[in-house]
């Protein structure tokens, strides 16, 4: 650490090189300042995490972000999945400010990706769907004859990948701020 006196202000609650940085300040509490950097290094360093940036994950944001549009749903619109998804967990974090709470949220994230999981994993294998060696999601998904049924589908691709890099970057805080690990039965 530098003299500079913002910087020695915060200490470093994990040091390791290897894994993201959340600072403290000086009477020990969060400094919640930091969290866009550890949701940084996640995109930068987490495979799942960064699946967000791919090309197909981010044309299934820009075509949920459309189809909220064309329903009329009141969306703020964001430029990129990446930008979603953080501004998503600095939310998280701030409308779940205790352990319990934040407890709470993580695991409706992980029932409605097992939720988002199974459903894409049925539709795929029901109408043959090569969704890994696709150059689109969304243009495979027209292999699915009914409208309805393929717009679900694209919604859960969507809450796939989202709930996943939510879920890895809220569980890594979540044993920051607590001390220990997530776990379904914390509570």
């Amino acid at each position: 650490m530098t003299d500079n006196h913002e910087t020695s202000a915060k200490l470093p609650i994990n040091e390791s090189l290897n894994a993201p940085v959340l600072f403290r300040d000086e009477n020990g509490g969060i400094d919640y300042d930091s969290i866009p950097d550890v949701i940084q290094w996640f995109l930068d360093h987490d495979q799942r995490v960064a699946t967000i940036k791919h090309p197909k994950v981010e044309e299934l944001f820009q075509w949920k972000q459309e189809q909220s549009s064309l329903a009329g749903e009141g969306i703020f619109h964001f430029n990129r999945a990446e930008d979603r998804l953080a501004i998503g967990i600095i939310q998280s974090v701030a409308h779940h400010p205790t352990e319990r709470d934040l407890h709470g949220w993580i695991a409706q994230l992980l029932n409605a990706l097992q939720q988002a999981s199974t459903t894409t994993e049925n539709i795929a294998t029901s109408y043959e769907l090569k969704l890994d060696d696709a150059n689109s999601i969304v243009k495979e998904s027209e292999k699915i004859p009914a409208t309805t049924q393929r717009t679900e589908f694209l919604i859960d691709c969507w809450l796939e990948a989202l709930c996943t890099a939510e879920i890895r970057v809220l569980g890594w805080l979540y044993h920051e701020f607590y001390g220990r690990p997530f776990h379904p039965n914390n509570f």
